[in-house]
């Protein structure tokens, strides 16, 4: 397992053969994984180096604070901002959420305590929520003055509806887990103290398939929402015709007929 650190607050560890699993992690613990300007660079590096490597095949999304995954912003750092500092500081932390959003292969956070505000952003910004009993989520930027602004109006109402995310905003209340696996604000409940554990398993199993299919798959399903049914199926017929004639597709095909572990070919 190989790893490598992007600034002092963001790790990549590369998981099994080939390194096709990659752990983004969050790794500044003594501030509950708040993000800083300087985290948020990091992040947003870390993506972009991940986003470019075609051995990666899975994300997954870990912290290492045992009581919080990440707290959302860091507003001590932003209690000493101008008006300009604020501003200087938008187009860093807009990256870092973008980043982990436009991230090319499927994505998977593990989430345990605290995720909150830019914290539950994060989350969002994946593809798959696993998360313990210990988890709340939730975004109570109203009630310190401002709005989600990590894509939080925009990506919670695709996985909960519109009613259901405005209450939730608009009330700035924390969702335990429990509950939050009822409403779908996360979508794999565990025992305590697995998340992690059993998001990079997830991500083993994920990452068996065609790499090919994978980033094909996620590109339809991203570039399809929320336009109408004729459009999203023109996403992804054009995302099939991409798989349809690779070298995925012919050893996928073989391996079933001859009943073996698939060989996927080097991309």
């Amino acid at each position: 397992m190989g790893e490598e650190r992007f600034g002092e607050f963001v790790v990549v560890r590369r998981h099994g053969d080939g390194g096709h699993v990659a752990e983004l992690v969050l790794d500044r613990p003594k501030a509950m994984n708040a993000v800083s300007t300087e985290m948020a660079r990091s992040l947003g590096g870390a993506c972009a180096a991940l986003g470019e490597d075609r051995d990666v095949r899975v994300v997954v999304l870990t912290s290492t604070h045992e009581r919080a995954f990440c707290v959302g912003a860091d507003l001590k750092e932003r209690n000493s901002f101008t008006d300009d500092d604020l501003r200087r500081q938008r187009p860093v932390t807009r990256a870092a959420y973008t980043g982990v959003l436009e991230l090319p292969v499927p994505t998977v956070a593990a989430v345990h305590g605290f995720a909150l505000g830019g914290g539950y952003e994060l989350a969002l910004a994946c593809d798959v929520i696993v998360a313990d009993p210990t988890a709340v989520v939730g975004l109570p930027e109203v009630s310190v003055g401002v709005i989600p602004g990590g894509g939080g109006t925009q990506l919670l109402p695709r996985r909960v509806g519109a009613a259901r995310a405005a209450e939730l905003i608009f009330t700035a209340r924390r969702v335990e887990a429990g509950e939050a696996r009822e409403l779908g604000l996360v979508d794999v409940l565990v025992e305590e103290g697995r998340d992690r554990e059993e998001a990079l398993a997830m991500a083993a199993r994920i990452a068996a398939n065609s790499p090919v299919g994978l980033r094909a798959a996620k590109r339809a399903l991203r570039l399809g929402h929320g336009l109408d049914l004729r459009a999203g199926l023109e996403v992804e017929d054009a995302a099939w015709r991409t798989t349809a004639f690779s070298g995925d597709r012919a050893e996928g095909v073989a391996a079933f007929n001859e009943k073996r572990a698939a060989r996927w070919p080097a991309e």
